[in-house]
């Protein structure tokens, strides 16, 4: 049995919960019964992007799309980058394949998106280090029990792994509406300075939604509904 160090990424289990929710409708279903298959990662081997677009271009990878709103609208603002986006609740996958599929042909389909219905972690592992320029954490399960702290995304196992697959200058953004998460996941940073530069100048970088970043569907309920702040985070990796 080989011994891991604390942080190791090698030692990350599952991060996330439920992995489905209500019966999806005969549309949604459709999608994952037929776009999905077509646009899905591939199960092993390297992740790189000319194995996901027979080219190479920068490679962007969003952790818990959610329903996708985020990973559509930068693909649709960047139709030369490609974007790889993980999600366990099917539900979200539904969803994210309509705004791929056009929106019932309200947009143009969108050609630069990949869908891992599953663990992000397990696909994030297999991307060569270095490789990715954006990597997205949106909205995370905050996990707000202290008890289930281990259980966050942001901790040092997947920051690190975060960090290796980042290449030098590329960028982690980070988004939440929850109070504990966000202490939590300030103290992880400053653990990791040796990695991460946090690309700020004043309150009003953290305070409001930066351009080309666009707001996820629990972001606006979050704001709307809940009437919660909501904070923005963008890091550089370091050489």
């Amino acid at each position: 049995m080989t011994a891991h160090k604390p942080g190791d990424p090698t030692t990350i289990n599952r991060l996330y919960g439920r992995a489905k929710g209500k019966p999806l409708r005969a549309g949604q279903q459709g999608l994952v019964d037929t776009l999905l298959p077509r646009i899905a990662m591939p199960a092993e081997g390297p992740v790189t992007s000319e194995v996901l677009f027979g080219d190479n271009r920068a490679l962007h990878f969003e952790i818990g799309f959610g329903g996708g709103e985020h990973m559509a609208g930068r693909a649709d603002m960047l139709p030369n980058h490609g974007f790889i986006g993980a999600e366990p609740f099917l539900n979200g996958v539904a969803q994210a394949l309509a705004h791929v599929d056009g929106d019932g042909g309200q947009h143009p389909p969108l050609g630069n998106v990949r869908i891992h219905h599953g663990d992000a972690l397990e696909v994030l592992r297999r991307i060569p280090d270095g490789s990715l320029s954006f990597l997205y954490l949106l909205h995370p399960d905050p996990w707000p029990k202290a008890r289930h702290a281990k259980r966050r995304m942001m901790n040092d196992g997947p920051l690190d792994l975060f960090a290796a697959k980042l290449n030098p200058g590329g960028e982690f953004r980070f988004g939440t509406d929850h109070p504990v998460y966000v202490r939590h996941a300030l103290s992880v940073m400053r653990r990791h300075r040796h990695q991460f530069e946090w690309l700020i100048e004043g309150p009003g970088d953290f305070q409001q939604r930066p351009g080309g970043w666009p707001e996820t569907r629990y972001e606006h309920k979050a704001r709307t509904v809940y009437e919660h702040e909501v904070w923005y985070f963008k890091f550089r990796r370091t050489p």
